[in-house]
């Protein structure tokens, strides 16, 4: 298959993007390499793909709705998968706006472009971060997500939502997957394993938020890549027995479904810390801090519908995951 991947040269995207030419697709990457975070780490993943003859690398932003519809028209992908989105949860107190800009507007961007050029498969990213202020566990695909704690969260829900409508009114196939705390090699720096390992190898103190007391489904990047994969695979379809009266916020009578994607195995925070210092054989100093503004507690996905529908199964412990990383971090870094 032909496949545009959005945000190609993210921590995601770029695993994604690698994997499908792996197995043989072309891969259409679409990234404006904006300078959020170190845009040479960006530059490093895309150098793993941009060699591949089934590789395009195209500079531009999903903002700019005309470039994008062009990209379309260019390279006719059969599917797309939008992972391009402004992130991080505390940044979103910071900077509003540019949520607004990169997830909603863009999104609707990617929505227009895959309404007007017969994409058969939009994948689209959601997050965890929409079940907000919910406190029953494991967070469901099926339960109410009204109450979110951030704009992140939000424009999230929000994407959830337009691609609903055009599911409806124009029978695009969508599907949103809610991503669970993803870890890995190649991750982003603002990260906590980021943030950890840097800081403990430099000697300096580590800021703990909620004194430590979180719980996190952490996801390993190969896992997420593997359900992206299956669900990219497996066009959306309708629920034949869906009902206005009692809605399944899951699924429609439009081709139309949410997913989590998490490991299914939540981890406390403190726990995490520790397999990281016996990785790097050394202890972090903690400055332990309060909740933040914005950020929940726990988060703990079912999986069972993402099981059922593709067989997907997380496969990879914390302890070799956050060994993998710690692997690639001190060879990147020549540490």
């Amino acid at each position: 298959m032909k496949i545009l991947v959005t945000g190609s040269a993210g921590f995601i995207g770029s695993a994604l993007s690698l994997r499908l030419l792996e197995r043989g697709d072309a891969v259409i990457g679409v990234d404006n390499l904006n300078d959020y975070y170190d845009v040479g780490l960006k530059e490093a993943r895309l150098a793993r793909t941009s060699s591949h003859p089934a590789f395009a690398d195209l500079r531009l932003d999903i903002e700019d709705g005309e470039a994008l519809n062009q990209a379309f028209v260019d390279h006719r992908p059969d599917r797309v998968v939008n992972l391009a989105a402004q992130a991080g949860v505390r940044y979103s107190i910071e900077n509003p706006m540019a949520y607004v800009r990169t997830n909603l507007v863009g999104f609707a961007n990617v929505l227009e472009a895959c309404r007007h050029n017969g994409v058969e498969h939009l994948v689209y990213a959601s997050s965890s971060s929409v079940y907000g202020a919910n406190t029953e566990m494991p967070f469901s695909v099926h339960d109410n997500v009204d109450h979110p704690l951030s704009l992140y969260a939000a424009s999230k829900k929000s994407n959830e939502l337009m691609a609903h409508t055009y599911s409806h009114l124009y029978q695009l196939p969508t599907t949103g997957l809610r991503f669970f705390t993803v870890y890995g090699p190649w991750g982003r720096p603002d990260m906590a394993l980021f943030e950890f390992t840097r800081a403990i190898l430099a000697g300096e103190k580590i800021q703990v938020f909620n004194y430590g007391k979180h719980r996190r489904d952490f996801t390993y990047v190969d896992d997420i890549v593997e359900g992206v994969i299956r669900v990219l695979d497996q066009v959306a379809t309708g629920n034949p027995e869906w009902s206005g009266d009692a809605p399944d916020s899951a699924t429609s009578q439009a081709p139309y479904r949410l997913y989590n994607i998490g490991n299914n195995k939540p981890v406390e925070l403190m726990e995490y810390i520790g397999v990281l210092e016996e990785r790097l054989g050394k202890k972090a100093e903690m400055e332990l801090l309060p909740l933040q503004p914005g950020d929940v507690p726990d988060t703990y996905a079912n999986v069972e519908d993402l099981a059922r529908d593709t067989g997907y199964h997380p496969s990879t412990p914390v302890a070799e995951g956050v060994a993998r990383f710690v692997d690639w971090y001190l060879d990147f870094y020549r540490v």
